[in-house]
């Protein structure tokens, strides 16, 4: 029996015992009695209704609640993932010439692509990975077009950790980016597509830095291991209203004196002094290295200018180099423009070659001469740049030839 006809029911015999029996019953009664009946069958009817209603209203809310739980959920398991994930990378198309003193004219069309992942595995570790065109030029990640088209090389860029739990520092392992301070962002030094591999360690206050690194270019036992050291330390000051300076000392050691090479053939040492016979280097560089940039601002736009001292104290000769320089504006927003000018004079033996700017001289050592550089930003994150090199090569091995470079660079990063 159903809720319902239970109710009509016992409302019925209620009725019957609270007035007289049936047989006694008058036909008013009686009539009273089911019109009562009748109402009250209507009103249940209406709150089973009713009653329907709200059980489905129910299910539809807790099913619409289920579904606002699960796209919060995927929305915060989403957004957790793009907090920990951070993806980059740029694109550079070149046109180049080449004009050597004793070699014929040269052109050609390059590229470079480069793409990282950086994941922050908890709030004082990153881990990340970079690939880049190119050959396994350390100093390079430029690809040449042609050979009909042929599919370029890929190659691993950077891959490392870096924890930064310690007050105002880190410390970093793998393949990095390079993290000393280059004055002028120039290459006297280090290229800017070198790439340590080994560990660092930076600290800065903001007022002072300190910067350690040991590096191998060579860690396998079986052939000639040669591991690095690099020190660096300085200040970051405010002079006046709108300047800051920064300057410092570093300390480079490449224990390479009687080794071979490192990279390429076995007879090339990018202009340093080597041992024909055996093909080994003639000297270490011990590099001793003093450092200034100041950065100002001169009729509204930022300006620099920079000195870069370096001596090797091993080598008798041939030990010293300097660069000088000045940058004016800044090619970032669109329709900035920006240009630069250094002179650098680097002697055989003051760096070591295989690291040094790769464009300059043509690459390596035992070269001097001017840079002009102008940038221009086309568009948001879309860059041109003309850079020219007016530069020597070859004067301490006695074969001193002009050296001029034109590259033309469209940039886009991302």
């Amino acid at each position: 029996m159903t809720t319902r006809k239970l109710i009509i029911t016992l409302s019925l015999v209620a009725g019957l015992c609270a007035g007289t029996s049936p047989a006694n019953a008058s036909d008013a009664e009686i009539a009273a009695l089911r019109e009562q009946l009748q109402l009250l069958t209507q009103r249940l009817d209406e709150l089973e209704v009713s009653n329907r209603e709200l059980k489905q209203s129910n299910e539809q809310l807790q099913e619409s609640s289920a579904k606002t739980a699960d796209a919060v959920a995927s929305k915060s398991s989403s957004a957790g993932w793009t907090d920990k994930i951070k993806l980059g990378g740029d694109f550079r198309m070149r046109y180049e010439n080449i004009d050597e003193a004793g070699k014929s004219s040269r052109n050609r069309n390059r590229v470079r692509a480069r793409a990282s992942i950086v994941a922050q595995v908890n709030e004082d570790v990153e881990v990340a990975l970079a690939i880049a065109s190119g050959s396994d030029d350390p100093v390079s990640t430029n690809q040449t077009l042609g050979n009909g088209g042929s599919t370029k090389d890929l190659g691993l860029d950077m891959a490392y950790f870096k924890w930064s739990g310690l007050e105002n520092a880190y410390v970093v392992g793998g393949k990095f980016k390079n993290f000393l301070f280059k004055p002028g962002k120039n290459g006297l030094l280090w290229d800017g597509d070198w790439n340590p591999e080994g560990l660092g360690f930076a600290w800065s206050d903001g007022d002072y830095f300190f910067n350690a690194m040991g590096t191998w270019l060579e860690s396998d036992s079986k052939n000639e291991t040669e591991f690095t050291t690099a020190l660096q330390a300085g200040f970051k000051k405010k002079v006046g209203e709108n300047a800051k300076l920064t300057a410092g000392i570093g300390f480079y050691n490449f224990d390479t004196e009687g080794k071979g090479t490192f990279y390429g053939n076995s007879d090339d040492f990018f202009g340093n002094s080597f041992n024909g016979a055996a093909n080994t280097y003639m000297y270490n560089y011990e590099i001793i290295n003093v450092f200034a940039d100041l950065g100002f601002e001169l009729a509204g736009k930022p300006a620099s200018v920079f000195v870069d001292f370096i001596k090797n104290q091993d080598a008798g000769q041939y030990d010293g180099g300097f660069a000088a320089g000045f940058n004016y504006g800044s090619a970032k927003n669109p329709g900035t423009w920006d240009f630069g000018y250094v002179y650098q004079d680097l002697e055989a033996d003051a760096a070591l070659g295989l690291l040094v700017d790769s464009d300059f001289g043509g690459g390596g050592t035992d070269v001097n001469g001017h840079v002009l550089r102008f940038g221009y930003a086309i568009a948001k994150n879309w860059n041109a740049n003309l850079t020219y090199f007016i530069n020597e090569a070859g004067e301490n091995a006695g074969n001193m030839h002009d050296y001029d470079r034109f590259q033309l660079d469209l940039g886009f990063k991302y």
